[in-house]
């Protein structure tokens, strides 16, 4: 029995965003846990990214709002996203924690 490899994206998904922000972020972790822990990360950095935005725009530091806006945005999707899929995870552990042996 082959042992059950790493999750991966398609090509065709990573080539229409230009990147993908659930991607590891570098080659050597390919298990599951530091796929987590990279979406992890790119999640709190495109929140904190906002955060940054809009503090410069309450500042005055000359950013524009609809950039703010776009940011504040993106990194909503991006934590739906990230809860969507972690919700997945849960659930399919569940439905394996269920399975009779």
């Amino acid at each position: 029995m082959s042992p059950i490899g790493p999750i991966r994206l398609p090509a065709q998904i990573g080539a229409l965003s230009g990147s993908s922000p659930f991607a590891p972020s570098s080659a050597g972790s390919t298990g599951f846990g530091a796929v987590m822990a990279d979406a992890v990360k790119t999640v709190d950095n495109v929140q904190k990214s906002s955060q940054a935005s809009i503090e410069r725009f309450l500042n005055g530091e000359g950013e524009e709002l609809h950039s703010v806006a776009l940011q504040q945005q993106q990194a909503a999707i991006t934590f739906d996203t990230f809860l969507q899929v972690r919700n997945k995870v849960v659930s399919a552990y569940q439905e394996v924690m269920r399975m009779p042996i």
